[in-house]
Parts: C-alpha cells; sequence; structure tokens
C-alpha cells in the first residue's frame, strides 16, 4: 500500500490561494490515480478532485470546477491541489489518495485507510 503525507495547509482570507501537497512512498506512484477529498465539521468526507496516472486526465466536483487544479509530478511521487478564489465554504480537513483504477472511479473507490489531512480555513 502507498503511504500518503498531506501537507500545505493553513488560514487564508476569502479570495485567497493556497497549494496542498501530497507526498507519496512505498510503491510506484505512477501505477496510481490520486483524488482529493475533503471533510467540513459535521459533515462527511467529500471527494473534490482526481487526477490519472499520468497526470492528463482530471475530475472535479462542481463547487470547486475553475477554481481549484490537481497536477502530479511522478518524478516527485507528489500531487497538488492549487486552490484559488478560495471561499469560506472550503474550510475542511483536506486528504489525499490513492487506488489502482481509472481517475474516474477515484471518487467512489472504497479505501482502506485515510491520512491525517491537512486544515485549510478559509476565513469571510
Amino acid at each position: 500500500q502507498v503511504q500518503l503525507v498531506e501537507s500545505g495547509g493553513g488560514l487564508v482570507q476569502a479570495g485567497g490561494s493556497l497549494r496542498l501537497s501530497c507526498a507519496a512512498s512505498g510503491r510506484t506512484f505512477s501505477d496510481y490515480s490520486m483524488g482529493w477529498f475533503r471533510q467540513a465539521p459535521g459533515k462527511d468526507r467529500e471527494f473534490v478532485a482526481a487526477i490519472n496516472r499520468g497526470g492528463g486526465i482530471t475530475q472535479y466536483t462542481d463547487s470547486v470546477k475553475g477554481r481549484f487544479t490537481i497536477s502530479r509530478d511522478n518524478a516527485k511521487n507528489t500531487v497538488y491541489l492549487q486552490m484559488d478564489s478560495l471561499k469560506p465554504e472550503d474550510t475542511a480537513v483536506y486528504y489525499c489518495n490513492a487506488a489502482r483504477v481509472s481517475s474516474y472511479q477515484v471518487k467512489t473507490y472504497q479505501y482502506d485507510s485515510w491520512g491525517q489531512g491537512t486544515q485549510v480555513t478559509v476565513s469571510s
């Protein structure tokens, strides 16, 4: 199983930007499609974005389209989430995960475990 460590969260004002990183180790990173998810207080974890193994195919949940960009660097075993035009409703703990499936299946895949995540707080 691949090990994942998220970083890059913080406190930002509405309209600001953050870049999250997810560093992978333990397996061949390029064998995995990657996804970002988030969980706000009192809510279920939700899908945010996915990227395929090669980085050429991406999917986003509607609420972040045009504001967030997922990318990956297979040489650095890292996936990123560039978040622009942040809104208070983006406040959540953000998690990444990996699956040896199509990027279209990342959203609904049943993951065995989750990392610690990274907190993103957007003030109004």
